[in-house]
This record gives structure tokens, sequence and C-alpha cells, in this order.
């Protein structure tokens, strides 16, 4: 089965070429309350049937870390080529027990939407965004990539050694749980026959962890809870991504009185999300048991739920702030920091995780193709009506109104941290899939 076969398993048409299969890829998540409807691949031909053991995804593999500090002069910089940032083992951990956030704690967790803290970059921010990004790295580390062992798809280590195992000494923090996400789409009967990669419908896709260190702890400014998300890893996960169009949040708040559409979330990642089995419970039910739990033990203490995750994964931590804060009306902040992430709802649904209060930092890579699919994007012209009129960005005018009245339109969220891979004179032989690892978004950060 090649690349064009997959594009024929799709009943909904793509708004990213397929030549993405050869890059890393991004998450597609689900929102909370309702899984979305189930989609089943139609039954395979004689030709998929017979060229299923040739189709290859190639997935974001990292190597591993050490400490290091923080920033270092450009004279000190050790990656002078992409092919030494590729193959060099020690790339972006850290040292950043120096920062004390103490009271600011909440700026930098988004309470002003990090106003002033972008252009440059705070260098506490900085330090804070390479931080978490550290734990998205750990989840990829420890995700079973082999294909061919019976534990593909797993986690490789325990809750008790995963940070230290994947190269984060002394965090502070410690593991309380595993995720796992599950793809909704029904298989044919003939997946029996399939790799594992092409028919594992639930792998570990996180975890959440929770800082438990006193000294950490009053460095931080509170007891801070991460979930880490990876991205994309599995056949299924990126056939959730090419179901591109938009489908309702059902039970979703009243909408903004200015918006007549309601919330509406990408349909893959929205299955992704919500969908579980027998055997396994869904990403949404193991994110709000946990939380439910801890907010249980340490609700009465100052307390951040911070939702970290690159491409797919980044998609899906921006669903699961939405879903923690519409479960627990009384949750603590809720901040999330995404790399690389693709679009994820509509304008309504931007308009209620304003409303909710979560903070959305995306950093962006602008020479990352994947920042910018699915969909169109609706933006609001420079001078806007009372009725905030809005237009489709690069359609003609004539086609807006048919194009709203589509399931593809979609508005970017939250605050947006713009880097450029091509204007650092230190990533060299930059391709569409080297712009969207996570590893150069770190270097960008690191370094602008």
């Amino acid at each position: 089965m090649n690349a064009a076969s997959i594009s024929s398993l799709i009943a909904q048409p793509l708004f990213f070429p397929l030549s993405a299969l050869s890059q890393p890829t991004f998450v597609k998540m689900s929102l909370s309350m309702k899984p979305a409807r189930p989609y089943t691949l139609p039954t395979a031909t004689a030709h998929t049937t017979s060229h299923a053991q040739h189709l290859s995804i190639r997935c974001c593999t990292l190597t591993e870390p050490a400490v290091r500090p923080l920033k270092m002069s450009i004279e000190d910089q050790p990656f002078k080529t992409w092919d030494h940032l590729d193959h060099d083992p020690t790339p972006f951990l850290f040292n950043s027990k120096s920062v004390r956030l103490g009271n600011r704690w909440m700026e930098y967790q988004g309470i002003q939407n990090w106003e002033g803290l972008l252009d440059p970059i705070d260098e506490n921010l900085r330090a804070e965004i390479l931080r978490y990004g550290s734990f998205v790295e750990a989840a990829y580390r420890s995700f079973n990539f082999d294909s061919s062992s019976p534990a593909y798809g797993a986690c490789r280590y325990p809750k008790r050694t995963l940070l230290d195992r994947s190269g984060l000494y002394q965090t502070g923090y410690r593991l309380s749980r595993h995720l796992r996400a599950t793809s909704g789409i029904r298989l044919p009967s003939w997946a029996e026959m399939a790799p594992s990669w092409v028919a594992t419908k639930s792998t570990w896709i996180g975890y959440v962890a929770v800082c438990q260190d006193k000294e950490e702890i009053a460095r931080l400014g509170r007891r801070d809870v991460v979930i880490a998300l990876r991205g994309t890893a599995t056949g299924l996960e990126w056939l959730e991504n090419f179901r591109a169009t938009l489908s309702p949040l059902p039970n979703a708040p009243s909408k903004p009185t200015h918006d007549d559409s309601e919330p509406m979330v990408e349909t893959g990642f929205l299955s992704l999300y919500t969908s579980g089995t027998d055997e396994e419970p869904s990403l949404q039910e193991m994110v709000r048991e946990e939380i439910a739990r801890l907010l249980q033990t340490y609700g009465d203490e100052p307390l951040s739920i911070t939702i970290t995750g690159h491409s797919l994964g980044a998609a899906l931590a921006t669903l699961t702030a939405y879903d923690i804060k519409t479960t627990f009306k009384r949750s603590p902040m809720v901040t999330v920091m995404s790399f690389g992430g693709p679009r994820v709802g509509n304008r309504s649904f931007r308009c209620q995780l304003e409303k909710q209060g979560t903070k959305v930092l995306r950093i962006v890579n602008s020479d990352d193709l994947i920042t910018k699919v699915p969909g169109f994007v609706l933006e609001e012209e420079a001078e806007v009506s009372k009725d905030r009129n809005l237009y489709v960005a690069g359609l003609p005018n004539w086609i807006q109104k048919r194009v709203e009245d589509t399931q593809w339109v979609y508005a970017e969220v939250g605050r947006e941290l713009t880097l450029r891979s091509t204007s650092c004179p230190y990533l060299k032989s930059l391709n569409v899939a080297t712009c969207h690892d996570l590893k150069t978004y770190l270097h960008l950060v690191n370094y602008s």
C-alpha cells in the first residue's frame, strides 16, 4: 500500500500533501464530551492487501539528551549544520534551576497573555518554554517505535524511572499516570493481517507528572502539574490526522453572542481524544480521572496545570485544556505550551477557550507547513464593523460566503511566538521534515 492508496481509504478530502508521510507528524486530538462519529475503512481490494507490507511511515525520533547551560554564546554554539544537530547526542536539556519565578509565576503562565515577554523573548520565559519542551522530548524517547516488537506502541519505561531514563534528571517531578490515545476508525477484517503499526488502535501517547520537590515548588512559586503529549506515531493516527473536516462539540457551553456558529473542532483530533475500547478508556476519561484525583489531593494549595505537546500532541493539548476547564468549574490556571501544532477548531471554539480563561502559547516556525493546516483561516478585517464581519485569508471575496458555510473554516487560537528556521545561520539544509522537528523548535527558542 503506497501513499496514494492510503488516500483512497479516506472518505474526506485532505488539506495537506501526502508527501507529509515522510515527515514528523502532527497530532489530531479529540474534544471532550461525546466521541466523534466512528469512521469505517472500506473493504480492501486485492491491490491494497497485496501491497500492505510495503507501506512505511517515518515518525519523529529523538536522540538522548544531557544537561547543559540554558543559553550559550554564538561562539560556544556546537551546532553548525543540521547534520550536527540531528546527530549530536546531547542537544536540548538545560539547567534552569537559577530561574526563580516566585510571585511572577502566573505572568509566565500567560495570565496577561505574555504581553511584553515575546519580542524579544524574556529569559525566564525562554527557560520555561525549553523546560516544558524537554517533557515532550521525554514522551518521544519513551515511546516504543519498533513495529517488530510485541510491545510496539507501549511506553518503554515505568513511571518511577521514565524521566531519568529519558534524560530528564532531577526535575523535581514525579509521574502520576501514563496516558493512551485510541483511534475511532473501524478497521476492516483484512487489517488483522496487517503489520502492527497499521492495525494498532490504542497506543501510549504521554503522561501526567506532578512537581513533588519542595525546592522546585518554591522556585516555581506553585505546585505544577504537567501533561506531556507526543506527536503522530502510528498508521491509524495518520489516518485520523487526515479527517480534517470540523465536527461540532456536543454539550458545548452557550455560543458567544457575536457568533452564529457552534464550537467545532477537527474530526480526527476529537476521535483520538474521546475514543476508547472495552479494554482501554479514552484519553479524555484518563485525563479527567487523574485531574480529579490531583485536585482532591492538592486543590488547597497554589496549583497550575501545564499541557504541552508537539505536532499532534499540540492539537490534543489544546483539546485537553478545553476539556479540563469545561469539566472542572473551579479548576486552577490551565496553560498550553505547544510546539508546531496544526489548527484545531473554528472561531467559536477559540471564543470558548478565551471565555474559559485558558491560556495558549503556540510556538510556531513560520517555515513549518504543518502549522498552516488544515482548512482555511478565518480572520477579522483590519477595520471590522459592529457585527464583526470576517474574511477567509487568501480567498477571493466572491467565494467568501460559500466558504464560510463549509466545514473547513478554522481559526488560530491563543498567542503566537513566531520563529523562523531559515533565518538561523546554524541550521543548514532544512527541509519540510526538519522544519517541523521538535529539535529544531527547541534550538530556535534557545538561540533566538
